[in-house]
């Protein structure tokens, strides 16, 4: 099996992933909120890019989600902290989401065989799912503005690093995918406190919300493996 992580958004080439499995990683916040709103009784969600498509949407029983700089959008039920989705009742309902960088690498991954939601509160589940799959994997760091952001190189390591711990033949990795995994096992033992202190970790606190980065780092606290099935990411 063979791993490549790509950094960015702004790096991602769809005909790369073609017959491949692309696992998403927004840790702060986007697939952190994806995975909690499945946990928490959510019908499926669709990604979208922008504001306007979200709009767009008249299903009955959804919820408009989304966000801008960090910002809930203006008219929105949600923004993207998994706070809201875990404290909102989603059951039965779907929920049309658009991110400034999340939802645009769910997008960026559409010619691969199968797409799934990664992050630090799945990472074990993810993993496991992953290799029932049997494709390669590219693990899709979702980035800041087309560019890399620490926490989902982390969650990338730690997701390699719990593919070990399952699988029996040998795992290769490019150059950058074995940077990321050296990098979550010197981080593993204050992974909190690393993300805390990044630069995306910083600029939540900045703004209040703290308690949504410092949720974002609990590992493996989810079973749900998200999945893209005609356009809506659904529980595996």
């Amino acid at each position: 099996m063979q791993i490549e992580i790509v950094p960015n958004v702004n790096e991602a080439r769809s005909d790369n992933f073609i017959n491949k499995t692309v696992i998403v990683i927004d840790v702060l916040r986007a697939t952190s909120s994806i995975v909690t709103a499945l946990e928490n009784g959510s019908e499926g969600i669709i990604p979208v890019e922008t504001v306007s498509e979200a709009k767009s949407f008249n299903i009955k029983n959804e919820l408009l989600s989304g966000e801008r700089y960090c910002k809930k959008i203006t008219g929105f039920d949600l923004g993207n902290s998994p706070l809201e989705f875990l404290n909102h009742d989603m059951n039965g309902k779907r929920i049309i989401m658009t991110t400034s960088n999340g939802t645009r690498a769910i997008q960026k991954s559409h010619k691969a065989a199968h797409v799934i939601a990664g992050t630090i509160l799945n990472a074990s589940q993810c993993a496991k799912k992953a290799i029932e799959l049997k494709r390669d994997i590219v693990l899709m760091c979702a980035g800041t503005q087309d560019k890399f952001s620490l926490e989902d190189g982390l969650c990338a390591g730690l997701i390699i690093h719990e593919l070990n711990q399952l699988q029996e033949e040998e795992i290769q990795l490019s150059d950058f995918s074995s940077a990321m995994y050296l990098s979550f096992l010197q981080a593993k033992n204050e992974l909190q406190k690393t993300i805390l202190n990044c630069s995306n970790g910083k600029k939540l606190c900045k703004m209040g919300l703290k308690e949504d980065v410092i949720f974002c780092t609990k590992q493996n606290e989810y079973s749900v493996v998200p999945i893209l099935r005609d356009n809506i990411m659904v529980s595996m």
